[in-house]
């Protein structure tokens, strides 16, 4: 069994899923680990492993911690290059997590430099002199101003990361890149020489991602969302390292009962499930009203009785950002996370003893609280339902399951009813 070339970790459970679907369509076979494995455990024969953290919301410490604890572990298993993936959305807080957590991964490896680009042109994110778009809004006009965790409030990525580290900042601008990979080498390592600790670099196609992937080939880090690594397979491929591959991702069949489980807040969330509610059974839980995990969990679960088969149900705990911020104001930010995630956890541990063995899971935050308490331990995986998005085949304590880990800004408006076709 040859080594893992790329090794990858991830500050939620969706945005984990999500880089290693495009590892996957671009020909690297991937395993997801949930948490940092221990020091005896195996490693999977894999060309990418994806180590999935529930560091973006984390005290600083904990996620730095945490984040040198999966590089350690991933370094020990033979991985050439090393990749922080973090949302398309740069979501983080004035203090972090993402400068720290690059700062410590920068230092641990000793390459001093590392390339930060959250695009992802397939899910509209684009960035263009630094600044970060949604489709054709600003990325503090597109409603991530309101996220109930990690509110956007500046698009100018130069800016947020700068906020966040010792470290200069500087900017790759779209003109470069355009020119092609060696204007886009030659402008990042004139960046190192002059002093900057990172680069934003502008990408608005997928032609631009390739070519930022192939200027970093050889780069000992990378930071960004999923969209820079489609270049990367590549790269291993013209080294002799990788074979060539249209794609990595068949999973097993498995039989059950199916469901959605909603605890994102985000638009294309919200649309989704108002697309599913006019053509399969949905319940919209209401924490505001019912501000106690368990009475939301029994209530779910008495509702599903006699509504479990193939046609999915969906379970939601989204709200719009007036309510969310009323339910914050009521018990407190942290608290009001902590109250949906936990009560999702239990629905989702009810669901899967009833029989639920396809289950789709909506935000970040809720998955991690979902994948943990299900005892999932890794995820094989599979083909994506929209860009992004992927089926995954659990491995754990649990029966074996299909997953898919949706991040609450993707997926097309009927992703909830696609998932199941």
């Amino acid at each position: 069994m040859s080594s893992p070339l790329l090794g990858c970790i991830a500050d939620d459970f969706t945005g984990a899923t999500d880089i290693a679907s495009m590892l996957v369509r671009n020909g690297m076979r991937t395993v997801q680990l949930i948490g940092v494995p221990g020091h005896h455990d195996e490693v999977p024969d894999a060309d990418a492993i994806v180590i999935a953290l529930k560091s973006r919301t984390a005290p600083v410490g904990q996620a730095v911690s945490e984040s040198l604890a999966a590089l350690a572990w991933l370094t020990a298993a033979g991985c050439r290059q090393f990749f922080q993936k973090y949302c398309s959305t740069f979501d983080s807080t004035e203090l972090g997590n993402i400068g720290p957590v690059a700062d410590a991964l920068v230092a641990a490896l000793g390459c001093g430099f590392a390339l930060a680009c959250p695009a992802f042109p397939a899910n509209a994110r684009s960035v263009y002199q630094g600044y970060l778009f949604v489709g054709a809004l600003l990325l503090n006009e597109s409603g991530m101003e309101n996220h109930p965790l990690t509110p956007m409030t500046d698009a100018n990525l130069v800016r947020v990361l700068g906020r966040q580290t010792d470290g200069n900042v500087g900017l790759v601008p779209f003109a470069t890149v355009n020119r092609g990979a060696n204007a886009t080498r030659d402008a990042m390592t004139g960046l190192k020489e002059r002093g900057n600790r990172y680069a934003i670099i502008d990408a608005i196609t997928d032609d631009h991602l390739a070519t930022i992937g192939e200027a970093a080939a050889s780069h000992a880090l990378l930071t960004g969302g999923s969209g820079i690594a489609l270049g990367l397979p590549e790269n291993f491929r013209r080294a002799g390292l990788l074979p060539a591959r249209t794609s990595a991702g068949a999973l097993p069949e498995v039989s059950g009962a199916s469901a959605v489980l909603a605890g994102s807040c985000s638009r294309a969330t919200l649309f989704q499930i108002g697309t599913a509610r006019e053509q399969v059974p949905t319940l919209e839980l209401d924490a505001l009203e019912t501000p106690n995990s368990a009475a939301l969990a029994k209530q779910a679960l008495e509702w599903v009785q006699g509504r479990l088969g193939t046609t999915p149900v969906v379970i939601a705990a989204s709200a719009n950002p007036e309510r969310v911020a009323a339910l914050q104001n009521k018990i407190g930010r942290v608290q009001a996370g902590e109250l949906v995630e936990r009560a999702l956890a239990d629905i989702a541990e009810g669901l899967v003893a009833r029989g639920v063995r396809r289950l789709v899971v909506a935000g970040g935050e809720t998955s991690g609280a979902v994948v943990t308490r299900l005892g999932v331990q890794r995820l094989r995986i599979g083909a994506e339902i929209d860009p992004g998005v992927p089926w995954t085949y659990a491995e754990g304590s649990g029966p074996p399951m299909l997953l898919a880990l949706k991040s609450g800004n993707f997926g097309a408006r009927d992703f909830f009813l696609k998932a199941f076709n």
